[in-house]
């Protein structure tokens, strides 16, 4: 979808057991210019200049049991009703909420969830006017900055997330940042549960952790970035920040939902550090097919907030995403808004351990990628060190085209790797 320079497009699917017409009329009234009832304010005059209007509606199929609680049936209906599923999209007036983001995510996701005339809504896509990227820059470093930070240029950047998540002091933290930058880990990030709590208190880890990754760069040339949670109330993560900035650190991560928008848009204005999206609690807003939003519409709030990294989650995860959606999010991070460099790098995590390398590579295409492994790398046979290098080669393999059961043959980490999460 395309916006007009006036308009902001919003693509929904719904399922009803009204006329799809109607369902999709009175999302368009609520989430503009009307209410349940007349007004006297709300003249001809307004609803032209001011209503949503409902444009390409689509008949999908229809079920006979609504896919969420608490939707109406017709009136005078008694017996067995049909649910009628539909994609539409809805324009607004750009005029109704400005270049806002906080308002725009109250007008395309806001009551329309809560109306009993539909059994399910979702938001599919969102198209924006350019007057958002004249008040919203973006990422501010994104694929090109993230990859000059990390000194990693036409292969994906491997990393891996501190664990156990939480319990190691700032000192042992240190110690296994040693052993991943000696191997020749690329980045290395904090848990979205560990920030600046009493047993590793955030300028603490920093003060530990940043002269090992100083010691390691002055013998490789290269400085492994390390996304420190700075996750907190703004004021402190301008602190954290700030923190993180004077001793030479490359990165800092948010847990964006946590944080919110508004927090994300102050972050990133204050930030000089390339700003790591966690989408922690991703699963409330996209699991159920007919409620809360995906991700192709999602990613461009954030992005156009101004993180530089967002999680995509990977193939053959630990969770429930099927590896077509992990694809189209990697798609989505990677296609411009509104200026070519306005993309954000796919982080692929969850339960990837080198197996999936092939496959990612296959389906997304890219090696624009921070590919994350967590147990895949710590909990290697042979130790964390070999972990990494397993990860490694499994991407070599992937590249050049060369069966992974073919490369391990040469390759003792990859085989161990092979052995252990074969498998699962």
């Amino acid at each position: 979808m395309t916006a007009p320079p006036d308009r902001i497009l919003a693509r929904y699917r719904i399922e009803t057991a009204l006329p799809v017409e109607q369902a999709a009329e009175m999302i368009a009234g609520e989430q503009s210019s009307g209410t349940f009832l007349p007004v006297p304010g709300e003249t001809e005059e307004l609803k032209a200049r001011a209503r949503a209007q409902v444009i390409d509606l689509q008949r999908l199929d229809q079920v006979s049991t609504p896919s969420l609680p608490g939707s109406r049936r017709p009136k005078g209906v008694t017996g067995p009703i049909t649910y009628q599923r539909a994609e539409f999209t809805l324009s607004f007036p750009l005029a109704n909420v400005g270049a806002n983001l906080p308002t725009l995510l109250a007008t395309v996701c806001g009551n329309l969830y809560e109306l009993a005339e539909h059994s399910g809504c979702k938001l599919l896509d969102l198209a924006l006017p350019p007057a958002f990227a004249e008040r919203y820059p973006g990422p501010q470093f994104g694929i090109a900055g993230t990859r000059t930070f990390a000194g990693v240029f036409a292969r994906p950047l491997i990393g891996t997330i501190i664990k156990p998540s939480v319990g190691l002091t700032p000192n042992q933290t240190a110690e296994l940042v040693r052993t991943l930058g000696e191997a020749g880990i690329d980045f290395i990030k904090d848990d979205e549960l560990m920030a600046n709590p009493p047993h590793s208190p955030l300028a603490d880890r920093v003060n530990a952790v940043m002269p090992v990754i100083h010691e390691l760069a002055e013998r490789s040339g290269r400085k492994v970035m390390y996304a420190f949670n700075i996750t907190d109330e703004l004021d402190a993560m301008y602190r954290h920040h700030d923190t993180v900035l004077a001793a030479g650190g490359t990165c800092i991560m948010a847990s964006i939902h946590s944080v919110g928008l508004p927090g994300i848009t102050a972050l990133r204005r204050h930030s000089a550090l390339p700003i790591h999206g966690h989408r922690n609690g991703w699963g409330m807003y996209c699991r159920h097919p007919f409620l809360g939003v995906e991700y192709t519409a999602w990613q461009k709030l954030w992005r156009l907030a101004g993180v530089d990294h967002l999680h995509v989650n990977g193939l053959q995860n630990k969770f429930w995403e099927p590896d077509e959606s992990v694809v189209r999010s990697i798609r989505a991070c990677l296609t411009p808004l509104f200026r070519p460099d306005d993309t954000v790098v796919p982080v692929v995590s969850s339960g990837q351990w080198g197996g999936q390398a092939p496959e990612t590579y296959r389906q997304a295409g890219t090696t624009d990628l921070l590919y994350v492994a967590g147990g895949g790398i710590m909990a290697h046979p042979l130790g964390p060190a070999a972990g990494l290098r397993a990860l490694q080669q499994a991407w070599e393999a992937a590249v050049t085209g060369v069966p992974l059961a073919e490369y391990a043959a040469s390759h003792p980490e990859l085989a161990a790797t092979l052995a252990k999460f074969g498998s699962r």
